[in-house]
Order: C-alpha cells, then sequence, then structure tokens
C-alpha cells in the first residue's frame, strides 16, 4: 500500500501527532463539524463531561488533510485509533475529500457515532457555552481546545461563526 491521507476538522489541524509529509485544505461532502461529542477523556470525565467535535450527518466540513508516508501506516493508523477509538464514539472510515486545486483523495476520517451515548446532539448555543466553559479531562481544560481549534481554522482561513460565537463567549466570561 502506498502513501495515504487522513483528514482532520478539529485537533488534528494542530495536533496531529504523527510525522506528515504534506499538508492542504480540504473538504469533506455530506458531514458536517459539530459540537456533538460528550468527551469522557480528554475533556472532560464521566461525571463532567466535555465537549468535543465530531462529524455529523448533513452538509460539508472543510479541513486539513495530512498525507501520511507508507512505511508510517501501520504506526499512524494504530496511533489514530489509540487517540480516537478510545471510548467507541467515533466510526473510522475512509472518505473522498476534494482539494482547493479540485483534485481529490479518499482519506481516513472519524465520524461519530450517533448510536454512542457520548452522542449529544445538537445542543443549545448557551448549553455548550457552559459544558465547554467548565470541563476538563486528562489531555486539558475543553475551552483550551475550542480555543485552539477556533484559532487554527481561522489561520487556515477556515471560519465557522458556531465555534467562534462560542469562543469569542468563552474570551470575554475569562
Amino acid at each position: 500500500m502506498g502513501d495515504f491521507w487522513v483528514f482532520g476538522y478539529g485537533s488534528l489541524i494542530w495536533n496531529p501527532g504523527f510525522e506528515v509529509i504534506e499538508s492542504h485544505p480540504a473538504r469533506l461532502f455530506g458531514l458536517h463539524r459539530s459540537l456533538c461529542i460528550y468527551s469522557w477523556v480528554h475533556r472532560g470525565t464521566r461525571q463532567s463531561p466535555g465537549l468535543v467535535l465530531g462529524l455529523d450527518k448533513g452538509g460539508s466540513c472543510s479541513g486539513m488533510a495530512f498525507k501520511v508516508h507508507a512505511k508510517n501506516r501501520d504506526s499512524v493508523i494504530k496511533y489514530l485509533r489509540e487517540r480516537e477509538l478510545v471510548t467507541s464514539v467515533y466510526k473510522e472510515c475512509w472518505r473522498q475529500i476534494k482539494f482547493r486545486s479540485g483534485s481529490s483523495e479518499k482519506a481516513l476520517t472519524y465520524i461519530v457515532d450517533r448510536s454512542s451515548p457520548q452522542y449529544s446532539g445538537l445542543l443549545d448555543l448557551e448549553k455548550q457555552i457552559e459544558i465547554v466553559s467548565s470541563a476538563k479531562g486528562n489531555s486539558g481544560p475543553n475551552n483550551e481546545y475550542l480555543l485552539k481549534t477556533v484559532e487554527h481554522l481561522k489561520s487556515i482561513s477556515i471560519r465557522d461563526h458556531n465555534l467562534e460565537s462560542i469562543a469569542n463567549t468563552i474570551i470575554h466570561h475569562q
């Protein structure tokens, strides 16, 4: 098997955690970025869940595609499974992504499993702000995750107005 692509839409954008040959902005169709996952490990606990991003049905999602050298295939997939599938809230799948150049590739990505007890569905803005402002997990505060994600999305010219609204509210209430 040859080199392969990984699609990042949240923390993978600013913390891939693996060696990347190249990276490019890309879009995935049929799924959108959403704060729809209760985090029980990385950004919250079972007693006080955080809220992290998942790819949910509908729309499209702009993110980053990371090219991984074939020799690192097994180790990168193992790493991603340990990181993303720790509580089985994500489904690992290969999806078509499209680059700004117009070309497309299949990329490994992780989408939300709507049957998981960690799937929050669509929460109102106030509830999202409340959760993100207070939760903390093994990887740190939930608000840090959100603020870093928004900062890095902006740095690659991706605007997510919902996340930006939550981030602005959190910043103004700190």
